[in-house]
C-alpha cells in the first residue's frame, strides 16, 4: 500500500530552499493526488517546487471548513491503487492546527502509512525563539473574539504560566493582532513576558520577548502581519 505523506509549504513567499530541503522535492515529484486546504495556494507551491510538473494532470481534493466530513473516506481511495497522496496547508505543517488532522486519523484507522516531512512550523520556530519554557507548553489556537470572553481566557492562561509553569501560545486573524496585543496588555501582570514572533522565516521577520511592562512603552507595528504569541515567565 502507498502511504500518505504530509508536506509542509512554506509560511510566505520565502525561497524553498531556506526552509525545506531537497528530499521533500523528489517525494512531491512523485504524487498525484493531493488533499488540500485551498487549491490555487497548491498549485501555486508546486509550481515552485518544479515548474516542470504538469499540474493540470493532478488530482486535488479540497479539504476546509466547506467540506462534507462524509467525503473524507473516499478521498484516500487513491492509496488503495497503490498511489501515494500528500497532504498541504494553506502554510506550515499539515494537521497542526489545520484540517488535514481528520484525514490523517482516517489513515491510522485503514492501516495506511503516514509519512510527515520536515518543514517550517509557526508554531515551533516561535516556542524555540521565546526563551521561555520549552519542556511545558500548550498551543491554545485562536481565542475568543468577545472582549469579556477574551479576557477571562488571557487571565487563565496567564495563570496556568505561574500554576503549571506552562507557556501559552495562540494565534489571531493578523487584522486583528493590534486589537489583541492591546487586551494582553490590559489583562496581563506588568511582569509577564510576552513573545510576538511575526513573518517566520521572511525577510521581514520579527521576533521579541519582553515583560507586559515594557510591551506597554514600546508598541510594535504587527497589524496585519501572521504572528505567533507566547505568554510565560
Amino acid at each position: 500500500m502507498a502511504n500518505l505523506y504530509l508536506i509542509p509549504l512554506t509560511l510566505g513567499e520565502s525561497e524553498l530552499n531556506t526552509v525545506l530541503p531537497e528530499s521533500n522535492s523528489a517525494i512531491i515529484r512523485s504524487i498525484s493526488h493531493f488533499i488540500v486546504e485551498n487549491i490555487r495556494t497548491a498549485r501555486r507551491f508546486l509550481k515552485k517546487v518544479d515548474r516542470e510538473i504538469d499540474i493540470d494532470s493532478l488530482h486535488f481534493y479540497e479539504l476546509n471548513k466547506h467540506t462534507d466530513k462524509r467525503q473524507l473516506h473516499a478521498y484516500l481511495d487513491p492509496i488503495k491503487e497503490n498511489l501515494p497522496m500528500g497532504i498541504m496547508s494553506e502554510a506550515g505543517c499539515p494537521g497542526v492546527a489545520d484540517p488535514g488532522a481528520e484525514v490523517v486519523r482516517i489513515a491510522h484507522e485503514k492501516g495506511i502509512r503516514v509519512v510527515p516531512l520536515v518543514g517550517p512550523s509557526s508554531i515551533l520556530l516561535a516556542m524555540m525563539a521565546s526563551g521561555m519554557n520549552g519542556q511545558n507548553f500548550a498551543f491554545n489556537g485562536y481565542l475568543p473574539i468577545p472582549k469579556g470572553e477574551k479576557a477571562k481566557q488571557i487571565k487563565q492562561l496567564e495563570s496556568r504560566i505561574y500554576t503549571e509553569n506552562q507557556s501559552q501560545l495562540f494565534i489571531e486573524a493578523p487584522y486583528r493582532n493590534i486589537q489583541l496585543l492591546n487586551d494582553l496588555l490590559e489583562n496581563c501582570q506588568a511582569h509577564t513576558k510576552l513573545c510576538i514572533a511575526c513573518d517566520l522565516t521572511l525577510d521581514t521577520e520579527f521576533i521579541q520577548t519582553q515583560s507586559i511592562n515594557g510591551w506597554k512603552k514600546n508598541k510594535p507595528d504587527i497589524q496585519k502581519r501572521p504572528a505567533i504569541f507566547v505568554l510565560g515567565k
